[in-house]
């Protein structure tokens, strides 16, 4: 069994550690400045960000996600993106992410959120057979600079 909260600021090692392993498996990089700075705007609710930690029965960290409400120019509400999710290594398949997800979901409709959405690497098979599920799969391709 796995439990889904809010971060608070006694989360911070944990969500640290996992975060840290989050850029590894995307084989990224994130400054420390850049984290740092994250897990600030993450306990500060005017940012309108927050996070979420999955706990499993033992009380250890097993998978985070980042959520960030913003306005839309198509909706007169707003829309949660689901930025950041991660399930430890020895806990996938184990409905963590779903747990998260559904949890993120319960947050956006809180809030009132008319969309809650997210996006993953088209290899990552694994986390995409999950969102088939879960969510719609939409025609969009993401460009950025």
């Amino acid at each position: 069994m796995v439990s889904v909260r809010p971060v608070v600021a006694s989360d911070e090692e944990a969500w640290l550690k996992l975060f840290r392993a989050y850029v590894v498996f995307y084989k990224a990089s994130v400054s420390e400045e850049i984290i740092a700075t994250t897990w600030r705007r993450l306990l500060d609710q005017d940012d309108n960000m927050t996070a979420l930690i999955a706990v499993d029965d033992d009380g250890k960290a097993v998978g985070i996600a980042a959520l960030v409400f913003h306005r839309s120019t198509w909706s007169a509400g707003w829309y949660c993106y689901l930025e950041d999710l991660f399930v430890a290594s020895d806990a996938r398949g184990l409905g963590v992410g779903r747990a998260l997800i559904e949890a993120t979901y319960a947050e956006a409709d809180r809030r009132g959120a008319d969309r809650t959405y997210w996006a993953t690497q088209d290899n990552n098979a694994t986390a995409r057979k999950l969102y088939d599920r879960i969510g719609t799969l939409t025609e969009f391709v993401q460009y950025r600079r």
